[in-house]
């Protein structure tokens, strides 16, 4: 069994999928975002598509601590859904995972371009995993009136 090739499933779907969400900016102008998995920036766009590129790259959080998954695509397994992602759970300081997205996307040839979007989806998985400290809240110390 053959796939198809990337150009031709992003004809078929680029105008048309479940995934897709259409909404109006401002004016006439038609801003175009997409929720499948394995896009970055969440664009409908050819680069950054999950399904019409063999090569993808998924950053999200992973379970209850402070770990982040790293899940990119096995191109030869595109015929085996059930195996055709590799996680790689990583639970270290924010810089060593910097360095270990960068060695798995661009320093290893997977997918250089896709740099400094997954880098940017890093970012913000790991600020949003971080708690924000409770207790006493410091009061202004301006004179009050």
């Amino acid at each position: 069994m053959t796939t198809a090739p990337g150009e031709l499933v992003w004809e078929i779907v680029k105008r048309n999928n479940s995934f897709l969400v259409k909404q109006f900016g401002r004016g006439n102008a038609k801003v175009q975002f997409s929720k499948e998995p394995n896009n970055l920036y969440n664009l409908n766009s050819f680069k950054h598509s999950g399904l019409a590129n063999k090569k993808t790259v998924s950053i999200q959080a992973g379970g209850k601590d402070l770990s982040v998954v790293l899940s990119t695509t096995k191109t030869k397994k595109q015929n085996k859904p059930a195996a055709l992602r590799h996680d790689s759970v990583m639970n270290k300081e924010f810089r060593r995972m910097t360095k270990a997205v960068e060695n798995q996307v661009a320093d290893n040839y997977y997918r250089p371009d896709l740099k400094k979007a997954a880098l940017a989806r890093l970012s913000a998985v790991h600020r949003s995993l971080k708690v924000a400290k409770s207790g006493v809240k410091k009061r202004n110390r301006q004179a009050r009136k």
